[in-house]
């Protein structure tokens, strides 16, 4: 990069080419559009109120609770139950059948009719039935040995050990968080024209931040049960480092092909936000210096970021650098001139690791709430909305299409084995989605449409022997095998952030990228995979609990090291 201006009007989203490849959304970090934040600044700014209902657990952390949110027009309220779990039935795979504490989100305040019904139906999960009433279904397990520790020590009369707050960040991790109509759960339809829950993912984040206020509470009232003489409740700074925890695996891997037209609202308004603050003629000395603080926060974010994953350290590790490198950068060249901002993003386009360019990114927007935040109200999307067919487009502009948008594909040799190494199924057991080995298993036949770059090619080669005029539709009435790919290529024409531009059956395929790409916008941070499938993180480490949403600074939480 040469490090000269660019002009205002040419500064536009970056392609789709560059974005959309798996290596760097693999690479994505939590913004200020990331669902957890979005959520607190509407509660901050809408004045909603907090109320503990109802809270009894006794010294084992066995009982139940009820966390209400009061907003201007509704309410909404965490039930929560708290379960005597052995040592030996504590799993954070799917197919686990009891956990250490369960949950659901009420629409509005129970009675104790509804609490009676919840009681006998939610420690089940998957196994019981939760109705219209409820907005999502989840449930969580202790980080047994931070657990038990924060609990003697508060018990003892004193503080835990800071170090072992960082090294694990969170009491409890929940392994599945249920909504949109799953088990019987209010279906996204009946929710979605609530202002509160215009962007995507709130009624899940509210379970889980509710959660997190409820694992503290609890591990303050099991110390005290235990000897009321003696405990201590948390140091409020104390406890605003521990998060959530949560262990994701394959089942969220295909919601980000499934979900074309969500999938293009997130990173359209990712890209917009980005393209709004390098368009900015002049850094204002106020964005200056909020950006050169949040420098050594990331820093300490990504310094107590832990993972054996292999190619995560190595990740780390460039990223580690790539601060270093940027702080220089910044110290050297200051933020003064004409489009400073463009000037910096350009620099690191050079300069940086994708990792590093994407947490620059997040950098970027962080001192331009202003400009940006209001892009939250664009990323929802119905996706019935654009998924029309239409049959009247020539065959000859389709395979222009398709030349444009799949160049990746077509390039590709769909018959070398490595290209569709891999088989995306449904387990009959869990009915949650796997990926096997093609070539090592017999699960072909239940393969799960879950490779448009295939699809695209093959339709591709459907197409050479139509003539350009012919209406597609002849073709889908003679092989309607390819509507799926005539469809989807036709959002990708309008949306173009709406395919991922790589093969998701090769044999090189890192399903981890998926996962974190969708973590990323709920806002997790200390992506620690456990391999290539599946991924511990943190979700609202230093955020506010219900009760001091007011009191503290708005949202100034989600770069948690500076408290440490």
């Amino acid at each position: 990069m040469d490090g000269s201006a660019s002009r205002p009007e040419t500064i536009a989203p970056r392609p789709a080419a560059t974005v959309m490849r798996l290596a760097r959304l693999g690479a994505l970090h939590q913004t200020r559009l990331s669902f957890m934040r979005v959520l607190l600044r509407r509660l901050r700014r809408e004045g909603w109120r907090f109320e503990r209902r109802a809270f009894a657990i006794d010294a084992r952390g066995v009982g139940e609770a009820v966390y209400t949110m009061h907003g201007p027009e509704r309410s909404y309220s965490l039930v929560a139950f708290g379960h005597d779990l052995p040592d030996a039935m504590r799993s954070d795979r799917v197919i686990a059948t009891a956990w250490d504490a369960t949950f659901t989100l009420f629409d509005g305040v129970p009675t104790e009719g509804d609490i009676a019904r919840l009681r006998a139906e939610v420690p089940r999960q998957e196994a019981g039935r939760v109705s219209e009433r409820e907005l999502s279904l989840s449930r969580a397990n202790r980080s047994v040995r931070l657990f038990s520790h924060v609990v003697e020590a508060l018990a003892d009369g004193r503080q835990p050990d800071p170090a072992q707050v960082e090294a694990v960040g969170y009491l409890m991790r929940t392994t599945a968080v249920y909504g949109s109509g799953k088990f019987g759960a209010a279906d996204r339809a009946a929710i979605e024209d609530r202002p509160e829950f215009a962007a995507p993912f709130q009624p899940e984040m509210l379970s889980v931040w509710l959660t997190r206020a409820f694992v503290l509470d609890t591990v303050e009232e099991m110390a005290r049960r235990r000897a009321p003489d003696r405990a201590v409740p948390l140091d409020p700074a104390l406890r605003r480092r521990f998060g959530i925890g949560n262990s994701t695996g394959l089942g969220m891997a295909p919601f980000l092909v499934s979900h074309p037209i969500l999938l293009n609202n997130w990173i359209a308004a990712r890209e917009e936000a980005l393209a709004r603050v390098r368009r900015l003629p002049v850094a204002d000395a106020e964005a200056a210096a909020r950006f050169r603080a949040m420098l050594p926060r990331a820093q300490a974010c990504v310094a107590r970021w832990r993972s054996e994953h292999p190619v995560q350290r190595a990740r780390l590790a460039a990223l580690g650098a790539d601060l270093e490198r940027l702080a220089d950068h910044v110290a050297a060249a200051g933020l003064s001139g004409d489009h400073p901002w463009d000037a910096l993003w350009r620099w690191g386009e050079g300069a940086l690791s994708e990792e590093g360019q994407e947490m620059l990114v997040s950098l970027l927007l962080e001192p331009h709430g202003a400009l940006v935040d209001g892009l939250a109200e664009c990323m929802s999307a119905g996706e019935e909305t654009g998924l029309g067919l239409d049959g009247t487009m020539t065959a000859g502009t389709l395979r222009a299409l398709l030349e444009e948008v799949y160049d990746w594909a077509l390039a590709i040799d769909w018959d070398a084995p490595e290209a569709q190494a891999r088989c995306w199924y449904v387990s009959e057991e869990k009915l949650e989605p796997r990926l096997g080995e093609r070539w090592a298993e017999e699960i072909a036949p239940w393969e799960q449409p879950l490779a448009p770059g295939r699809d695209a090619a093959r339709l591709h080669a459907a197409l050479r022997d139509e003539p350009p005029d012919a209406p597609v539709a002849e073709l889908l009435l003679r092989r309607p095998e390819h509507r799926a790919a005539v469809r989807r290529a036709q959002i990708a024409a309008r949306r173009p952030y709406a395919e991922i531009r790589d093969n998701t059956i090769g044999a090189d395929l890192m399903p981890i990228d998926m996962l974190r790409a969708k973590l990323s916008f709920f806002g997790a941070g200390c992506f620690d995979p456990r391999s290539d499938r599946w991924v511990r993180i943190e979700m609202f480490r230093g955020a506010p609990f219900p009760h001091e949403l007011h009191d503290l600074p708005e949202d100034d939480w989600a770069w948690p090291g500076a408290e440490a």
